[in-house]
């Protein structure tokens, strides 16, 4: 790997990414599922139930679900596998591994495994999980191509990957909408609200840098899955990948 790697807009060490996408989670970790709503205007929690819909996960599977934040996957994971089977809700952020915490005790969800770890190195054998998920964590990653490896070693032969993640609009006019609210509106709200222009901004940038849908899918399929395929959602801001491994 390259010695050196973005952290938004900037060049940075490579080794330097990680502490510093930590300070962002850190930060805006408290505020973390509001921001969601107001920035999204709720839509996060639409697009994350499609995801589970799209998973094909049943009673007694296994899930891990990486950089999970606060739990939205977890919770609705642990609904679909039952009680013979396991959600892993994991993040490498101890901040929001503890809001995650929080918010499945006061939602009353139980049962789920909560470990912190780096997506580049996941500590559990080959073919251990059915599903493995992760939502708007992937474009935080250093080493996105490692850390799809990962995913693939340790998924069962069949078993699904799925990636929700900002992506690229073909529309001009939605590209240009969304290019205003993104630089302009989102950390000014971060400010107002969670008193963290700065991250927001950081954040923005980082969707700009993440690769778009076909070099993604090309990622998955270069990573050993047999299969990948994604669906657009709202006109293409965000996409959801599924890879199938072989």
């Amino acid at each position: 790997m390259d010695n050196t790697t973005h952290f938004g807009f900037k060049d940075v060490a490579a080794k330097d990414k990680q502490n510093l996408v930590k300070g962002v989670f850190d930060s805006v970790a408290s505020k973390y599922d509001l921001m969601n709503d107001v920035l999204s205007f709720g839509a996060h929690r639409l697009w994350k139930r499609y995801t589970v819909a799209s998973s094909n996960v049943k009673l007694g599977d296994k899930v891990l679900d990486i950089a999970g934040g606060t739990g939205d996957l977890a919770i609705a994971f642990r609904k679909k596998v039952g009680e013979s089977g396991r959600v892993v809700l994991s993040d490498i952020n101890a901040a929001m591994l503890e809001e995650g915490r929080k918010n499945l005790i006061d939602k009353g969800v139980f049962g789920v495994d909560f470990v912190q770890l780096n997506a580049q190195y996941l500590p559990f054998d080959d073919n251990t999980f059915d599903c493995v998920s992760i939502a708007f964590g992937l474009r935080n990653v250093t080493d996105k191509d490692q850390a799809l490896s990962e995913m693939q070693r340790i998924l069962k032969p069949g078993g699904c990957l799925l990636i929700l993640e900002f992506s690229k609009t073909d529309s001009d006019l939605l590209k240009k909408f969304y290019d205003f609210y993104s630089f302009n509106v989102m950390p000014k709200l971060g400010g107002l609200i969670a008193d963290d222009e700065a991250s927001y901004q950081y954040l923005a940038e980082s969707i700009r840098k993440h690769p778009d849908q076909e070099t993604l899918k090309d990622m998955v399929l270069n990573a050993g899955f047999g299969f990948c395929e994604y669906h657009n959602l709202s006109g293409g801001i965000v996409a959801l990948h599924k890879g199938i491994k072989a």
